[in-house]
């Protein structure tokens, strides 16, 4: 995940009340990645309005592997905590298949765009 070709992490107009807030990714989510990754979405957790769902927006992530995915599933345990819901937004084929081989689909709420 490149922070230099991803914006920081913003609300965006949603449905619900407060509106989400959208985390954008881009490059891969692997091992070389999964620190700066980590960062990215303990800030966006401790940023985000209280109840605010997080959107992680992948539209610009095509590679994911079990460094990053670990990283998403503590990130989610941590949302959980805080009172937010981890939403993955346009997921990459081969993350929803890495998702389906290791039995964790059901733990995020899959969202086939990102809102706004």
């Amino acid at each position: 995940m490149a922070a230099e070709d991803a914006p920081g992490p913003e609300a965006a107009a949603g449905v619900g009340h407060p509106d989400p807030y959208v985390v954008p990714v881009s490059g891969d989510m692997d091992l070389d990645h999964a620190g700066e990754l980590r960062e990215t979405l303990a800030a966006a957790l401790s940023q985000a309005p209280e109840g605010a769902d997080i959107i992680v927006d992948l539209r610009n992530s095509s590679f994911c592997d079990s460094a990053g995915l670990n990283t998403l599933l503590d990130a989610r345990r941590r949302a959980v905590r805080t009172g937010h819901v981890l939403h993955l937004a346009a997921p990459s084929h081969q993350l929803l298949r890495l998702l389906e081989l290791t039995g964790s689909s059901s733990s995020f709420p899959l969202d086939a765009s990102v809102p706004g």
